[in-house]
Formats: structure tokens, sequence, C-alpha cells
């Protein structure tokens, strides 16, 4: 396995078109793993305590629409 260093020098070399297709799919990565993370956190009750707060405001009227209405 290569060090970040050594992939980082590599992609220092790539030609432009290859960076950029690098960072595409890099993004789709990060979101894939994203949205793996936070079906994780539902799973296991990490985000209870959030969601509970947030309704508890919402109920309380202390919330403003998103986006806000004009």
């Amino acid at each position: 396995m290569s060090t970040i260093e050594e992939i980082e020098a590599a992609i220092e070399q790539l030609p432009r078109d290859q960076l950029f297709s690098l960072v595409g799919w890099l993004k789709g990565k990060f979101e894939d793993e994203w949205d793996r993370q936070i079906e994780e956190d539902v799973k296991t009750g990490k985000l209870d305590a959030l969601a509970k707060e947030a309704l508890a405001e919402y109920r309380a009227g202390q919330t403003t629409p998103f986006p806000p209405r004009e």
C-alpha cells in the first residue's frame, strides 16, 4: 500500500484530464462513505438525541422554515 505522500506525488504528475477524473471519482466515493456513515449512525442511535432536540425545538416554535419563506 502506498503512503499518502506517495499518492500525493503521483497525483501531482497526472495530466489535467486524469486529475479531473480522479476528483470526480473521489467526490462520489466521499458521498457514498458519508451516506454509509449516516445510515450507520441512525441504526446505532447516535442521532437520536439530536432528533429529539430538533423535534422539541420545532414543537416549541423555535424554528424557521428552510428555505425561508419570502
